[in-house]
């Protein structure tokens, strides 16, 4: 019983988190849309300000925002149930519609500076920025080519994960930070008269955007660390186990299941153990399902 109720305070805490990192980052797409139609040219596609309008919008809305939700989604408790499989193409749907969203708001740069006849790739905004696409890409690639197509061998899986989790990572604090350098530097161009200096409201706008950012991603962050809101393998274990690993399958489950009247760190430690030596039958009963 009390298992249990750790269980739901762990799910409770998690949920509360889920919401706050959903409101912020709804909020501050809200607010992006603000500041463009009521202190900018709105929105357009005809090489004015209004173009290049699109990438503040698109950058917080897709590779902020969304990119956020994806690093998150194998976290959704009610989503154990589901296939592994149908989590991966989710994770993978989501981080593709960023990249797009993406590639789409740099379009729109290049093609504001080039009609305005503005110098591309001097500053260090693009340079950062230009560099997480380009890894991000990479990630995407190989996050398909070994972990979403069948045919990589488990021991490759096994191998890259940990080198997955740390650049998906790495690239969305990368992509914060670089919205924050682009929305600083935006105000200090846009803001004449009065100056940004002078605090006018379109300043303290977006400097509170730029706060949600940083909460935004410092609640995803959290949410993708904490060991104990991992998607439990022994659930995946038990429905995808191929034929002939049952014993030691079934030792990790009793692993588990008895660890109910241990106290936290015992718990703690025995589903680390379990997840550790369940993390080959999970790749492996994946590859069976496809």
């Amino acid at each position: 019983a009390a298992h249990g109720a750790r269980k739901m305070e762990g799910y409770g805490r998690f949920l509360a988190l889920l919401a706050s990192a959903l409101l912020v980052g709804f909020v501050s797409v809200v607010l992006s849309l603000v500041w463009v139609f009521q202190y900018r040219e709105g929105l357009s596609w005809d090489g004015s300000l209004g173009e290049f309008n699109w990438h503040p919008v698109l950058i917080i809305t897709g590779f902020v925002f969304i990119q956020g939700i994806a690093i998150i989604v194998y976290r959704l408790p009610w989503t154990w149930k589901c296939s592994k499989l149908l989590m991966k193409f989710i994770h993978a749907g989501l981080n593709t519609i960023a990249m797009i969203l993406a590639i789409v708001s740099m379009v729109a740069v290049f093609d504001f500076h080039n009609a305005k006849n503005i110098p591309n790739m001097y500053s260090l905004h693009s340079w950062i920025g230009l560099t997480a696409v380009i890894f991000y890409s990479l990630q995407l690639f190989l996050g398909f080519a070994v972990f979403l197509l069948p045919f990589a061998p488990a021991h490759l899986r096994v191998a890259l994960m940990p080198i997955h989790v740390y650049s998906g990572l790495t690239i969305f604090a990368t992509v914060i930070a670089t919205a924050l350098m682009g929305i600083t530097e935006k105000l200090i161009f846009a803001l004449k008269n009065p100056a940004y200096s002078a605090s006018p409201p379109e300043a303290t706008l977006v400097n509170c955007l730029g706060l949600l950012l940083v909460i935004f991603g410092s609640l995803i962050l959290w949410m993708a660390s904490r060991p104990h809101w991992k998607r439990p393998p022994a659930e995946n274990a038990k429905i995808l186990r191929p034929i002939g690993a049952t014993a030691e399958g079934t030792e990790v489950e009793s692993t588990m299941t008895n660890s109910s009247n241990t106290d936290k760190s015992d718990l703690r430690s025995n589903t680390e153990a379990a997840r550790k030596q369940n993390i080959k039958f999970d790749e492996a009963g994946q590859r069976s399902t496809m």
